[in-house]
């Protein structure tokens, strides 16, 4: 449970290390943040001699195609989101990865053909309803928010069919990258625009940190998933935006007022029915299994 705690709350803490590069452009933090971070998971697979599963996978050109896929959308939704969190919206960074967790529910309805309960109709529902009420209040689309949740959902769905362990599918979405990474970086030394080389020397070694800073909470994260029930780790999915909620507003004095208090108040709303669902489930079959016949026995 700490390792899946201490990756949101590092997530959570990412738009205070994303300000610290506003001298950066946010496409160019996302091509390092990728080149540095296939350095680190280069380093890692090496140390742990740890290269077999790229053979088989070669030999696999859907998963190849898939992981590309979602490499795509990772880089995306990354430069999606450095882009928000420096032009002051990191409000609705939260409010996407609040909506996030309901649209993979969505999703695994639509493509996946999963059941879904009631309940989880309910919060799916509501999490619409708000986003309908923040386009009438508004005037606009919460876009920002809705790309953000989309993409990160799409990217989760890529990977739950990829059938990779989180340590291999993120090198090989890095390591496909990559030519395309190395290419653009090629370009911007000819022309002597490289973001890294023109940025300040506390900026070249932010740049540098990104790349365990990004690989290290997936670690993490995907440690702690194997060790605690899945309803346990669903709620850990709302603290690290809420920790950007509260960063966004108390530390950045973003506006959090009227309509979009409003929002944020149905999609707690649905959130909190999806996880009291998802809990009561987890206790009830915990409850079933400890009264069969046996349950007890060693």
């Amino acid at each position: 449970m700490l390792h899946a705690v201490a990756a949101s709350v590092l997530w959570g803490l990412f738009p205070l290390y994303f300000k610290l590069l506003k001298e950066v452009a946010s496409f160019d933090i996302v091509v390092q943040r990728l080149f540095w971070s296939c350095v680190f998971l280069a380093g890692v697979l090496a140390w742990r001699r740890q290269w077999r599963w790229l053979g088989e996978v070669a030999r696999q050109p859907r998963v190849v195609a898939g992981c590309l896929l979602s490499a795509l959308l990772l880089s995306g939704n990354w430069t999606l989101y450095v882009w928000a969190v420096n032009a002051g919206r990191i409000v609705d960074t939260s409010l996407g990865y609040f909506m996030s967790p309901l649209m993979s529910v969505f999703m695994g309805y639509l493509i996946l053909k999963e059941r879904m309960r009631p309940l989880q109709w309910l919060s799916v529902l509501l999490a619409l309803g708000a986003v309908l009420w923040l386009t009438f209040a508004n005037g606009k689309l919460p876009w920002i928010s809705l790309l953000i949740a989309l993409s990160f959902a799409f990217y989760g769905l890529l990977r739950k069919t990829a059938h990779l362990g989180p340590l291999e599918g993120l090198s090989l979405e890095t390591l496909l990258m990559l030519p395309l990474v190395l290419l653009l970086l090629g370009i911007d030394t000819v022309r002597d625009s490289n973001a890294f080389t023109h940025a300040s020397t506390t900026a070249q070694v932010l740049l540098v940190l990104s790349g365990p800073i990004t690989a290290v909470p997936l670690l993490l994260f995907a440690h702690g998933a194997r060790r605690i029930p899945l309803s346990m780790l669903g709620l850990m999915q709302y603290i690290s935006p809420t920790i950007q909620l509260l960063g966004g507003v108390l530390i950045y004095g973003e506006p959090f007022t009227g309509a979009r208090a409003i929002g944020f108040c149905v999609i707690w709303a649905a959130l909190a029915v999806y996880s009291a669902e998802g809990l009561w489930r987890y206790m009830r079959s915990r409850a079933q299994s400890s009264t069969e016949p046996g349950a007890g026995s060693a």
